[in-house]
């Protein structure tokens, strides 16, 4: 059997996260491979592979935090509000060289924070059990609701002004299921002039980093973060004594070693994690078991 594990993979521009995925079952000799958090083709970055019992942990890491690297385009606007599509307005120089970078600031500032985001039409959000995406490209109308997000951190590191249009480099800390390509459209809407993206790089996820992180080609033997450490990382860990652990796997509710809120990884005495628990007045339950270790412990 595969081993288990979280994969952190550095996915080049060009192919999906269903191809990395692909490529992750082939490298592990598994089928049973996941990811948290689609990229687009054209983005780069961080994706997290789950590998056997290690999928489990996706549904926990898929709602955290996010960091991205980002070129935004001032001028243009495409059909996918990123350089995959077709430009289909350009800006006039004049519009262009009343830009200032104060109005830029602002633009970033009114985008900070709590906001009301429409996603992309062509993004892999579901109406009516088909992918927003593919009604586009079967030709129909797609309007999707607004969603809330968070943007805490939105900072421009470059701003570069040449042959009609402006580019911005940017770094951007948001809550899961924000849309970077979004902000791109919405920030040219708002300075008149439109905007799409360029560039995208996801660096982080939660704890995650990518640094480090083997390339969709060399999956085969790369190092596996254990489901403990992942959990640990993603919840937080509550170590529990052998008689504890037992007793979860078998789901029984047990007293809690120790006052906590929302969900913690149970980890038992050998250091192999057990599964998610949540709390229950004084005791605790299991809310996902990982399966019990046969060959030695998946940590």
């Amino acid at each position: 059997m595969a081993e288990s594990g979280i994969l952190l993979v550095d996915k080049p521009s060009g192919i999906t996260s269903h191809d990395v995925v692909a490529r992750a079952r082939r490298a592990r000799g598994t089928r049973k491979v996941g990811h948290a958090g689609t990229l687009d083709p054209m983005a780069t970055g961080l994706l997290i592979v789950g590998v056997e019992a290690a999928t489990r942990l996706l549904t926990f890491i898929v709602g955290l935090d996010k960091t991205y690297l980002a070129t935004i385009r001032l001028g243009q606007t495409t059909t996918t509000d990123d350089a995959d599509g077709d430009i289909d307005r350009t800006a006039s120089a004049d519009a262009i060289a009343g830009v200032t970078d104060e109005g830029i600031r602002d633009g970033i500032a009114a985008l900070t924070g709590e906001i009301s985001q429409v996603p992309s039409s062509v993004s892999a959000i579901k109406v009516d059990g088909r992918r927003a995406y593919d009604r586009v490209r079967a030709g129909e109308e797609v309007e999707l609701k607004a969603r809330d997000v968070t943007i805490s951190r939105f900072e421009i590191s470059a701003v570069r002004r040449s042959a009609g249009v402006i580019d911005l480099d940017v770094e951007v800390d948001c809550s899961s299921g924000t849309y970077i390509r979004a902000l791109a459209r919405d920030l040219g809407a708002a300075l008149g002039v439109g905007g799409h993206l360029t560039m995208l790089r996801r660096t982080r996820i939660g704890s995650f980093d990518v640094e480090g992180a083997p390339g969709a080609d060399d999956l085969e033997g790369a190092a596996l973060v254990s489901p403990a450490d992942a959990a640990r990382r993603v919840l937080g860990g509550l170590d529990v004594s052998a008689d504890s652990a037992r007793d979860l796997r078998h789901g029984k509710r047990v007293e809690a070693p120790e006052p906590f809120d929302g969900l913690r990884a149970a980890i038992d005495p050998g250091g192999v994690l057990i599964g998610v628990v949540e709390r229950r007045g004084s005791a605790m339950k299991s809310v996902m078991n990982m399966p019990e270790p046969q060959d030695g412990p998946a940590r």
